[in-house]
């Protein structure tokens, strides 16, 4: 997993992966070559036992403001661009790698997240955010409506009215306020972000990686699921984390009162 166009910094912290939008310069604004690296790392950390949490935030003073707009030329001969082709190859893969994946995804917003940018955070599992930050549904400043899983995945944090107000009027939602609707799990002092980020993300690495994955897909299918539909299948994903090592090391743990050393398998 390496990157040598640079846009995208790959590290290892232990057993958690740091991904980190690096073009600073035009705010981690996406491109189609970025898009393809970030899904290619969390697709393969998905599979690599040796990774068990990841980390994803941006380089210098935003997280990320979506789609690169200087890429776009609505003068120009191959206007209008193919948007449904943009998102089902690139936009969708993405978020839907982040939402499924079977490792906890932290991101750290240490600042403006818009448009796809916005949504490609609230796709990861737990986000703390810089108390300057903000989010911001851009989309209709240009004609657009929220993409990158956006109208799915916003409804379900702050509710429908919030929702639309947010999308329909492209109004800025700061931290505190995110934090506060529930958007977001929590808004930290600017200095404390990327260490409160770290540590949370070293925390989820050294957890029961396979619960904690069978916790993320049941909550992801809840969404759609009946009652019936939703115990059965909790009852069939602890069946499968109860025959892990990781759940007789915590009983174990338990019952001797010291903390659990898991080993994600």
């Amino acid at each position: 997993m390496s990157d040598d166009a640079g846009e995208l910094r790959v590290a290892r912290d232990g057993a958690c992966l740091v991904l980190t939008l690096n073009r600073p310069q035009k705010l981690n604004a996406l491109t189609v070559s970025l898009i393809s690296r970030l899904t290619e790392a969390v697709t393969e950390a998905d599979t690599n036992p040796d990774l068990r949490a990841i980390l994803l935030t941006g380089a210098g003073s935003a997280f990320c403001v979506g789609q690169d707009l200087a890429r776009r030329d609505p003068d120009g001969p191959e206007w209008p661009p193919d948007l449904r082709s943009s998102i089902t190859d690139h936009y969708a893969p993405l978020t839907t790698a982040v939402l499924t994946s079977r490792k906890p995804v932290v991101c750290a917003v240490n600042g403006v997240a818009a448009g796809a940018g916005a949504n490609l955070a609230l796709a990861c599992d737990i986000v703390l955010a810089a108390e300057s930050a903000r989010f911001i549904q851009s989309f209709a400043k240009v004609g657009l409506i929220p993409d990158s899983a956006g109208t799915w995945i916003l409804p379900r944090l702050v509710g429908l009215a919030r929702a639309r107000a947010i999308c329909l009027t492209g109004e800025p939602v700061g931290a505190r306020q995110a934090a506060e609707w529930g958007m977001i799990w929590r808004a930290v002092p600017d200095a404390d972000l990327a260490e409160e980020a770290r540590q949370l993300a070293q925390n989820l690495a050294e957890g029961p990686t396979v619960a904690l994955g069978l916790a993320k897909s049941a909550l992801l299918a809840s969404a759609s699921a009946s009652l019936e539909e939703q115990v059965a299948r909790e009852a069939d994903a602890q069946d499968r984390a109860g025959r892990t090592n990781d759940y007789a090391e915590g009983v174990r743990a338990f019952l001797a009162k010291r903390a659990p050393r898991f080993e994600g398998r």
